[in-house]
């Protein structure tokens, strides 16, 4: 079968690691599209690809099989449906939407026109991702009773540090929580089957102001001060930490601390999951081991292709003690949806339905923080 022909829609940090593990995949990548002709045609000499695209319409003339979009998340809505209704499948960045109902017409248009939709939630493709939940699913840690974590980063700890997503406008109404906290929430809800159904939210700002965004993310900003003149600032609406309790569809409870200004925490997505006969920890930091725990003493689990799950060992493609990370399961990711561009059924592939949950889960976050900042009662259902 050739190669799957595929074009990027973006040009940050996201989409060159969509287009190094496009590549990875054995994707052909046609071109990449940037906010305007120049800027596609920089990116393109940067990333290597043959054309820098001057609009979303040539991208769809060029009948790509799979079109990635790596763009600010307010544009992820009307690119996602042109490139739908014009039958290409789809790979788009999280959060799907800015809006739980912008993301369910977009689950809609896609299921309609029959089209591969995915969203990259890639952490489900660490190898021991997998080994955890095949010991849940398994009934080796018991039923499960709580789950607890954390995602911390510190990119947004400097005052000084801004970024598109800071902007209401661009980023939509929540930050830290629809950028890292819906991985966290996936992530839980794809190894326990545990189904998140309410939520009791509490989110904090660290500095009421930030520069006005003149560079990319996980960055200061870019602008330079001259004597007389001071860099720009605008008001800061979208929240740094949040903190939410969960309920679960089967009655257990859930928390997890959400922060981008926790020092010295570079991409810590951290969680533990109890059950009546065991706990299982993961560290996406540390993600070549897992802790497992029992009441009589605790193990250390690597990532080992010759042992554990079916599931572990498909996505673990080299031997023990030569490392993978974070590249290996983008890449994982990407493979497994040109996969099911070509009619396979991979498991664990990450769709529009997880990318329109997950919005749900936001929406009701941000509804609960702010009832809870007028102390009304914050208990939202998750729809």
């Amino acid at each position: 079968m050739r190669s799957p022909r595929v074009a990027i829609l973006g040009t940050g940090m996201i989409a060159a690691v969509h287009a190094r593990s496009a590549r990875t995949a054995g994707a052909e990548v046609l071109g990449v599209l940037g906010r305007n002709p120049q800027r596609s045609q920089q990116a393109a000499d940067q990333l290597g690809v043959p054309r820098g695209y001057g609009s979303l319409q040539q991208v769809i003339d060029d009948t790509p099989d799979v079109v990635h979009i790596c763009t600010p998340n307010d544009q992820h809505h009307p690119q996602a449906l042109a490139v739908i209704r014009a039958g290409i499948n789809v790979i788009c960045e999280k959060p799907l939407a800015v809006t739980a109902d912008q993301a369910s017409e977009l689950l809609e248009a896609a299921q309609r026109a029959g089209v591969v939709a995915t969203v990259p939630f890639v952490y489900r493709f660490h190898p021991l991702i997998r080994e955890i939940r095949s010991r849940i699913q398994s009934g080796s840690l018991g039923r499960v009773l709580t789950i607890h974590g954390s995602y911390l980063q510190d990119w947004m700890r400097d005052q000084e540090s801004s970024s598109w997503r800071v902007d209401v406008a661009s980023g939509g109404a929540s930050r830290a929580f629809a950028d890292i906290g819906s991985h966290w929430c996936d992530l839980v809800e794809f190894v326990t089957g545990e189904q998140l159904s309410a939520v009791a939210a509490t989110t904090d700002i660290a500095y009421p102001t930030r520069p006005v965004p003149d560079g990319p993310s996980f960055s200061k900003a870019e602008g330079v001060e001259h004597e007389g003149e001071t860099q720009q600032r605008m008001k800061v609406a979208t929240e740094d930490i949040a903190v939410a309790t969960f309920k679960t569809a089967s009655g257990r409870l859930a928390n997890v601390v959400v922060s981008q200004v926790a020092s010295g925490r570079k991409n810590r997505l951290w969680f533990e999951v109890d059950g009546t006969l065991g706990s299982a920890v993961f560290d996406q930091e540390n993600p070549e081991q897992a802790w497992f725990g029992t009441e009589t003493g605790a193990s250390i689990v690597v990532r080992d292709p010759s042992q554990g799950s079916p599931d572990q060992s498909r996505l673990a493609i080299v031997p023990a003690g030569h490392p993978q990370g974070y590249l290996d399961a983008f890449a994982a990711f990407v493979a497994d949806t040109y996969a099911a561009v070509r009619g396979e059924s991979p498991e664990g592939l990450p769709t529009f339905v997880d990318g329109t949950r997950s919005a749900r889960i936001v929406d009701a976050v941000v509804a609960s923080a702010s009832a809870a900042a007028v102390s009304e009662n914050n208990w939202k259902d998750i729809q």
